[in-house]
């Protein structure tokens, strides 16, 4: 389920909201459905990726390996 933000154009208010399948969201403080969504930067680190550091691997293995990467 998708977290968007949104603006009412009613009231001004901005709310992030859990948007299902193609239900028309609703804003929470005045119950408008004139909302326009906003543009917003992503949030939250890749799934799966691993973090950058210099004390893993041991220097005499491949730069990336499990759990760390060097590059």
């Amino acid at each position: 389920m998708p977290l968007y933000e949104y603006r009412c154009s009613n009231c001004e208010q901005q709310a992030e909201l859990l948007v299902r399948n193609q239900e028309t969201p609703a804003c929470p403080a005045c119950g408008s459905h004139q909302l326009e969504k906003l543009l917003s930067a992503p949030n939250g680190r890749a799934v799966n990726s691993l973090p950058v550091t210099s004390a893993c691997p041991p220097p005499d293995a491949p730069p990336c390996g499990p759990g760390c990467c060097r590059m």
